[in-house]
């Protein structure tokens, strides 16, 4: 794209003079969308800046997943906003889920705002810039329906040895407390053609782990292949020169086949770890949730993933306070993670999202309640973990480093059983160089609460 727009009374200003500050909020998903939108601005020749006092045009990719991350996005456009006043800033554009869901909200409520982009417009964010700077700006925003498909290389933002790869966009499992559907569109899968040629691509850009992700990767490939196809895709990706790990995450209890387990164990550089998301452990209100499994069901499909691949860790996330769940509820799914001992488990506190069915059922429980239960869960996978944790020491494990501990003879990395910013670390003591990306063999000295302390071998 060639032309060039007015940025002010004094002119015009050619993309690559235009300085631009890009923020990413809410989950890799929407990273990876950010990723190429900061791809189509580097090859459209806009300047990327991280400093907001110097930058011209503002883009936030936001998130509305739940409460706290809505109110994340909206202090952040407020915050941005006000470098109108203060900075050289010139257009402030809102992408992602909140710009999605709140178009005609946002214009209203933030005149500040100049241009707002969809979740499937990505593709369209040198033009929504291009236009703002015109004074132009507006609503850009395609059918839910649509994938969009640029043809420009991402910038990778999670420091080059890693990247997350998005297998899909939207769901169809209509969750009660979830307004993904309604934001996202249904259940696309990408082509596996473009897949691997985006992968290939971060490799030979220094990419070691791909890190698959969408709402749900279990699903994949059944919408444009009449099968579930996640396993022929991990076996494509693993003969990628350059690729070590592929791990999966947000894979739904449900859709755990034989297929895919027998992927994860023959092929050699998945990960054994795998990201399972249950929400909760009681029949009714899994019910209510609008889940497909039941407590036995989950306890089925774990005991089978651990009889099969021994060496697996299992993450998942659960969420607690849903609407009507009782003290004895609550100890049931405390029962439940006790039994299971997950290797790796978030808790989140219900989020009441407006058009969900959720927020309108009765019995809404108080934040005290939600809060008190997300402490009580949280401290047993304390312990759980710990316990883990200890039984470690005097292993030897292969470890991805991250990066260097400032003013110490040491390092920080990640072992096949930890995601990045999720889970947990190991911290290496040695006066070896190393560098991001290495992966070395290291001795387990010792544990801390959620991470581990080792020596190179």
């Amino acid at each position: 794209m060639n032309k060039r727009y007015e940025a002010d009374a004094g002119g015009c200003l050619p993309f690559f003079q235009t300085k631009i500050l890009f923020i990413s909020l809410g989950c890799d998903k929407n990273l990876v969308d950010s990723e190429v939108m900061l791809g189509i601005l580097e090859k459209e020749g806009f300047q990327i800046v991280d400093d907001e006092r110097e930058a011209e045009v503002i883009v936030i990719n936001t998130c509305c997943f739940i409460h706290d991350a809505k109110e994340e996005s909206i202090q952040t456009i407020l915050e941005m906003a006000e470098y109108k006043k203060t900075g050289k800033l010139k257009a402030l554009i809102i992408a992602g889920c909140l710009a999605q869901r709140y178009q005609t909200e946002i214009f209203k409520e933030l005149p500040e705002v100049d241009a707002v982009l969809g979740t499937t417009a990505y593709d369209r964010i040198a033009e929504a810039i291009g236009e703002a700077l015109e004074g132009k700006g507006g609503v850009t925003a395609e059918n839910l329906d649509v994938l969009p498909f640029p043809h420009t290389k991402r910038l990778v933002t999670t420091g080059g040895h890693y990247a997350y790869l998005k297998i899909a966009e939207g769901c169809d499992k209509h969750c009660t407390y979830c307004i993904i559907p309604k934001i996202r569109g249904n259940y696309r899968s990408v082509p596996m053609e473009r897949l691997v040629g985006e992968a290939e691509e971060l490799a030979a850009q220094g990419v070691k782990e791909l890190i698959l992700v969408a709402q749900e990767t279990t699903l994949y490939g059944k919408d444009i292949y009449g099968e579930k196809s996640l396993g022929k895709l991990l076996k494509r990706l693993g003969e990628i020169d350059g690729i070590r790990w592929i791990r999966i995450l947000y894979c739904y209890p449900e859709e755990i086949d034989d297929a895919l387990i027998q992927a994860i164990k023959e092929e050699k550089k998945v990960c054994h770890y795998l990201d399972l998301p249950i929400q909760h452990a009681n029949d009714e209100i899994l019910k209510r949730m609008g889940r497909r499994t039941s407590r036995r069901q989950l306890a089925d499909i774990i005991g089978k993933l651990r009889e099969e691949i021994p060496d697996i860790a299992i993450r998942t996330t659960l969420i607690t306070g849903f609407p009507g769940e009782t003290d004895k509820q609550h100890e049931e799914l405390m029962g439940f993670v006790d039994e299971m001992e997950f290797d790796r488990l978030g808790v989140f506190t219900y989020s009441p999202e407006e058009d969900t069915p959720a927020a309108e059922m009765p019995e809404q429980i108080t934040e005290e309640v939600k809060e008190d239960r997300q402490a009580e869960l949280m401290e047993l996978q304390q312990e759980i973990v710990f316990s883990q944790a200890e039984d470690m020491i005097g292993h030897e494990v292969l470890v991805m480093i991250e990066g260097k501990v400032a003013d110490e003879n040491a390092y920080v990395g990640r072992t096949y059983r930890d995601a990045p910013n999720v889970d947990g670390l190991i911290f290496i003591n040695t006066e070896e160089e190393l560098i991001s990306g290495d992966f070395v063999r290291v001795k387990v000295t010792g544990a801390l609460e959620y991470d581990l302390i080792g020596e190179l071998m």
